[in-house]
């Protein structure tokens, strides 16, 4: 959510390379954002808008450096007043701002009664007000930012911009900014991604450390001003990647992207996997957590754990797990799933695991990301930038790791690489077959509710298919297991009500195909996804059967169909009302 785009260096044209950077993040999801540009010392060009960046280019304004915001409306509407760059009563020090300040009505009330006027409602407005009021008795700036940060409660990314003397000040506690630096400047952004256009070195800052940018040049400051040394790492991606390319939407490009990641992690990930599933074997009491998407990879990998290792693990939404941590012993192993290694509700959930001294092992997309850097161990989904806010080919990523990951603990590697590769193969069909898929939703596009039921590993399956149809469509759909129908379900189903039905051939199969009867004697309209057709359905989609791993094509026909249902109904599929793909908080 929300997002940060700085720049310092030699380019002149910076406010149309900050609108650039801006736009790259547009995947974050916001509602308003805002550009601040300086012209001289005492002057300085502020835009601050409503909706979406629509304009193309900003007036040319030749010089060097300056900062933008897209902001996710927290503290106030969506008005422009409320939008960042925000500044103090003389308009000298700026500010961006991600996250939330908890104690702002407290420091605001302090500040107004030291004559301080505010002009918006937000939290992030204190910030520049409060800069103001330290700089009266405090002459060193970077004195100034660590009293900031002694202040405010809460998760942040900020920038602090003073406009006179061109000093950018940026610091963080949980949401992520990031440095990256060529010939020509420096770079802050909120997502590495946005920088990889200009560079492909990068630096993830640090909780409270103090980042100082001058004249081109940047200083790291820790505990008790002692400078540290940056370490810059290598983007694993390159630049293009983060682009549309041929595709329209980076929904479909980054499905089509599928194949080629799971081929990927068969082909480089079989030694990483290995000392995972070590740490894994060695813990007592492992524990998945995530959030929407990566949750409920969580709940297929307890499946893939207990039917292909024999292995008890739990699941858990990770907004909930920080309040069940209490059971937790330095042996216990922790298993965070995040694609973007910022999300907040992970990322204050393994805080608290390392409170309890527990083990933390990482799967997520991002190098260098929060997440990756708190944690013992680390599995890469090197599915490559996904900026699209649905999730898709690093559900499957992770669902590639996790069922490679069953199959070592049970010393059946080989055969799980043999039924994740038939899996591609299933992957590469159905995408082949999409006109299929996209028939499919003439009929659907204007149903109220669409029901998907599915037992076992397709349970799971069926709650992620009804996410993805949900969240881009804005069709109420639900995912059940089978076998909940009769304890309850049942009732919403009316003559012609959608029921998706996953009927893989595995211990589920005939029991499954009880439950299609059942809904079609009600009158449902039942699409069957199976390997093996039956007179129950009344639409029947084929997927070949890849043992357990068949999960992952069941899951690409909902992401097609989410996809084609979106546009059907009129919606960009890259970016759903009120959904962010960065969540930062809470």
């Amino acid at each position: 959510m929300c997002g940060i785009f700085a720049y310092q260096g030699k380019k002149t044209d910076v406010a149309n390379l900050i609108l650039c950077g801006l736009k790259s993040l547009e995947y974050r999801g916001y509602d308003s954002w805002g550009i601040l540009i300086k012209k001289t010392n005492n002057d300085f060009y502020l835009k601050r808008q409503i909706g979406k960046i629509k304009d193309k280019k900003l007036p040319p304004i030749f010089t060097t450096e300056g900062f933008g915001h897209t902001r996710w409306a927290t503290h106030g509407g969506v008005l422009e007043k409320n939008t960042h760059p925000h500044f103090d009563c003389q308009k000298q020090i700026f500010v961006v701002h991600n996250g939330i300040i908890e104690n702002f009505n407290q420091i605001k009330k302090e500040l107004i009664n030291k004559g301080h006027i505010f002009t918006s409602e937000t939290d992030t407005e204190v910030l520049a007000h409060l800069a103001e009021e330290l700089s009266k008795k405090i002459n060193d700036r970077l004195e100034i930012v660590k009293e900031i940060i002694k202040k405010i409660q809460g998760l942040n990314a900020v920038i602090l911009y003073f406009l006179n003397d061109s000093e950018f000040y940026a610091f963080k506690n949980s949401s992520p900014i990031v440095l990256g630096k060529n010939n020509d400047g420096v770079f802050l952004a909120s997502d590495a991604s946005a920088l990889a256009p200009y560079t492909q070195k990068v630096y993830f800052l640090e909780d409270k450390d103090i980042l100082f940018i001058k004249n081109k040049s940047f200083y790291l400051f820790g505990k008790n001003r002692k400078a540290k040394k940056i370490n810059f790492i290598d983007l694993n991606y390159k630049a293009e990647e983060t682009l549309l390319g041929q595709y329209k939407h980076f929904m479909i490009k980054e499905i089509n992207e599928q194949p080629k990641v799971i081929k990927t992690i068969l082909e480089t990930q079989e030694k990483n996997i290995k000392k995972a599933a070590k740490l894994i074997k060695n813990s007592y009491g492992s524990y998945l957590i995530g959030c929407g998407s990566a949750y409920y990879a969580c709940l297929v990998g307890t499946y893939f754990f207990s039917k292909i290792a024999k292995r008890h693990i739990n699941a858990a939404v990770a907004s909930e797990f920080s309040y069940l941590v209490d059971f937790l012993k330095e042996t216990s192993l922790v298993i965070p799933l995040s694609q973007s290694g910022e999300t907040i509700d992970v990322i204050s959930s393994v805080k608290k695991t390392k409170e309890k001294k527990a083990k933390i092992l990482a799967i997520t997309n991002v190098l260098g990301s929060t997440l990756y850097r708190m944690a013992d161990e680390k599995l890469l989904l090197l599915a490559g930038p996904e900026k699209c806010v649905l999730a898709t080919k690093s559900f499957t990523a992770k669902l590639s790791f996790l069922y490679l990951l069953a199959h070592i603990l049970n010393n059946t590697f080989k055969k799980g690489k043999e039924n994740l590769k038939k899996a591609v193969k299933e992957v590469e069909k159905i995408i082949n077959e999409r006109e299929k898929i996209k028939k499919l939703t003439s009929f659907l596009k204007n149903k109220e509710h669409i029901f998907i039921l599915g037992r076992g590993v397709s349970y799971p399956v069926a709650l992620e298919s009804a996410l993805k149809i949900k969240e881009s469509s804005y069709i109420h759909a639900e995912g059940f297991p089978g076998g909940e129908l009769k304890h309850g379900v049942i009732a919403l189903i009316e003559k012609e009500t959608p029921v998706i039905v996953y009927n893989p051939e595995d211990e589920t199969y005939d029991d499954t195909l009880s439950s299609a009867y059942e809904v079609a004697a009600r009158g449902a309209y039942v699409i069957g996804i199976s390997s093996k057709n039956n007179p129950v359905y009344h639409h029947f989609f084929q997927i070949e059967d890849c043992a357990d791993a068949t999960a992952i094509p069941n899951v690409v026909f909902a992401q097609l169909l989410g996809y084609y249902l979106t546009l059907a109904r009129g919606f960009d599929p890259d970016k759903p009302r009120n959904l962010a793909k960065s969540v930062t908080v809470k």
